[in-house]
């Protein structure tokens, strides 16, 4: 049945004509930003897939999106992993490992261009963002809507899949799940970022994404 259901996902997420989807390219525009100038994970980019290694490490990876995507409502991806971290408590500033999160991030309009100028970190703090994050990993029921420890009530995860090895394909309604997470409607879809996270734990990761789709 599992296999049914991915075969599904994946004829409705990656076949054209039936999703009016923009690929996502990872290539350079997207930029990495380190938490600690000795701590970096390893980023492969490669068109339609990024590869991504974290060995006792963690940084974020991201990119702003051009102005006609940010009115966007669905997103679909391939995500691998590998190498996996233990299950962890995601709530838990300073023990919140995970294998991927995969970020959306929104804006009111009126502040999505003045903030293209600004770096990751910047936007983060930015009293008005909203990040929906999905995540594959942490000590957590599947679906369950957790709060980031670092982003206090601008970042919600939302649990994909949990702690171990395995391939998956995922279809989201960002609109949808926004409203779930923040109780408030989703505003300008202005930017993307990936992350792994295995410096708590100090263990590893080595996982991929493939085919982003954003439609």
């Amino acid at each position: 049945m599992k296999k049914i259901a991915a075969a599904i996902i994946y004829i409705l997420a990656f076949t054209p004509g039936l999703v009016n989807g923009q690929q996502i390219d990872f290539g350079k525009a997207w930029k990495e930003q380190r938490f600690s100038i000795f701590n970096s994970n390893d980023y492969t980019l490669n068109g339609d897939t990024l590869g991504i290694k974290s060995k006792g490490t963690v940084s974020l990876l991201w990119s702003f999106l051009p102005q006609e995507m940010w009115g966007k409502k669905y997103a679909s991806w391939e995500w691998t992993v590998e190498k996996s971290v233990p299950a962890t408590d995601l709530t838990q500033k300073g023990g919140d490992d995970r294998n991927l999160a995969l970020y959306f991030i929104f804006l009111p309009k009126k502040l999505a261009k003045v903030v293209q100028e600004n770096n990751v970190r910047a936007l983060l703090k930015n009293p008005d963002v909203r990040i929906l994050m999905y995540v594959w990993g942490g000590a957590h029921k599947l679906q369950q809507i957790v709060s980031s420890p670092h982003l206090g009530s601008r970042g919600q995860s939302i649990i994909k899949q949990l702690s171990g090895t395995g391939t998956w394909l995922e279809r989201v309604n960002l609109r949808q799940d926004h409203k779930r997470a923040f109780s408030e409607n989703a505003q300008s879809l202005v930017g993307l970022a990936v992350s792994s996270d295995s410096d708590d734990t100090r263990t590893e990761v080595l996982a991929n994404i493939t085919r982003l789709l954003i439609e």
